[in-house]
């Protein structure tokens, strides 16, 4: 059987749905000729943890794992967190420290490049050569971000000239957060120069949307074809499909500032108070990390008493909840680049087979997954009263009893079909070297 190393800074016990990309994949490749050879960080900053994903680990398989140090202590200091306080995403924080938050990012961008694990590059380069050189593997695999995983296949590849097949489940310099990070002209230079190593020494590069894809190549990225985030069967046995007695909207992952569906909140609050049966059956449920400016915006529209927060519960508890929701809300950053955003929580939201809103625009790669799996309907950002009826019309089949559950065939996003994808492009390049 073929090796590929894997090289990811989140696996388990990392929780969210980030360290899924590459966990998954590791799961079902030996299924298709792959053995999966796994190096991750030791003594790594995870923003949530979980358990129970040791549970998809391959049986057996050679976990390596070497020390990290990560910077988030400074960035702790600067938004008056505390030594013990996780990080989350850096934009989900938001400004409540004002100046202090802003220098925070502006460390983040300038001086830990490409991120906050640019201390793991070399040590992992010199821990990885060594173990190669008595370990032989057929190709390398990585997921960015954090793109610090690239750039350590980078230093690999020059000296052994392994394939390497780089992944990306977000884009690096085009995803929509890049702006922000307040680069200087020379910071963003070597962010850039770092992505084009990749785009000209990686063998094979995959992004999970169509439109990433065209993104990718418009900037010269070469042999770029799509893997999607995608849902696993065995997730979903033995999950209850009995409904939430309430009306309830649930979306489930981080909503930073950039995810406050302004328009959904108002309809919701519209149509609450054109009616009394609907504001008592109402439930809104949101889970994980949520910003403090939506919370105000939702509070301020008088919708406190309909509105359920957890900011972190085990996956397997997300899994039953997505299920027993009347509706699921599937809500797209509103940044220039939405059209490509494909959460991975899409995937599994198709799996729950609830009826799901898109908030965001119609032609969007969400959207149309959406809608060709007749799965759901999306509401622009700003369309009130397209939002306004489609909550509207939703609730009416809720009190009739009719929000049935979608039964389309969806099992081209399975993970195993997938890996499947993933392991034909493995085949390809050991067969092209």
């Amino acid at each position: 059987m073929k090796k590929v190393l894997i090289i990811s800074y989140y696996w388990p016990p990392a929780g969210g749905i980030g360290v899924h990309r590459c966990l998954k994949f590791a799961k079902y490749l030996r299924e298709f000729g792959w053995e999966p050879v796994i190096f991750t960080a030791d003594n790594p900053e995870y923003p949530v943890l979980d358990e129970g994903n040791y549970k998809d680990v391959p049986d057996g398989a050679v976990i390596l794992k070497s020390k990290i140090w990560e910077p988030y202590n400074i960035f702790k200091f600067f938004t008056g967190k505390k030594k013990e306080d996780r990080i989350h995403n850096v934009f989900l924080e938001e400004e409540k420290h004002g100046a202090f938050h802003k220098i925070g990012i502006w460390i983040r961008g300038n001086i830990f490049i490409p991120d906050a694990r640019k201390f793991w590059i070399r040590p992992s380069v010199n821990f990885l050569l060594k173990y190669l050189n008595d370990n032989p593997v057929d190709a390398i695999f990585t997921n960015g971000p954090p793109h610090s995983n690239h750039m350590i296949a980078y230093g690999i590849k020059k000296e052994l000239g392994i394939p390497w097949h780089a992944d990306f489940q977000d884009p690096w310099t085009q995803v929509d957060y890049f702006p922000q990070l307040m680069l200087n002209p020379l910071s963003r230079k070597i962010h850039e120069a770092m992505e084009q190593r990749v785009f000209k020494n990686a063998d094979k590069i995959t992004i999970c949307s169509d439109t990433w894809k065209k993104d990718l190549e418009s900037i010269g990225a070469r042999d770029v074809d799509v893997i999607v985030w995608g849902y696993d069967e065995d997730d979903f046995k033995n999950i209850s499909d009995s409904p939430s007695p309430k009306f309830t909207l649930s979306h489930f992952g981080s909503l930073g500032p950039d995810r406050n569906a302004r328009t959904l909140w108002k309809a919701l609050s519209i149509l609450k108070h054109e009616s009394e049966s609907f504001s008592k059956d109402l439930e809104i449920e949101l889970v994980g990390f949520i910003g403090h400016s939506i919370l105000d915006e939702i509070n301020s529209l008088g919708l406190s008493e309909n509105l359920k927060v957890s900011e972190h519960i085990p996956r397997s508890e997300t899994l039953a909840r997505m299920c027993a929701a009347p509706v699921l809300l599937l809500i797209l950053n509103d940044m220039p680049n939405v059209n490509g955003r494909l959460p991975g929580k899409l995937f599994e939201y198709l799996a729950s087979r609830r009826p799901i809103i898109v908030v965001g625009p119609e032609d969007s790669d969400a959207a149309k997954i959406v809608a060709g799996v007749n799965a759901g309907t999306a509401c622009g950002f700003n369309d009130l009263d397209n939002t306004v009826s489609h909550v509207r019309e939703l609730y009416k089949k809720y009190k009739a009893g009719s929000l049935h559950k979608n039964s389309s065939e969806i099992s081209i996003y399975s993970n195993k079909n997938l890996t499947k994808k993933l392991a034909g492009f493995l085949d390809g390049m050991v067969s092209n070297k």
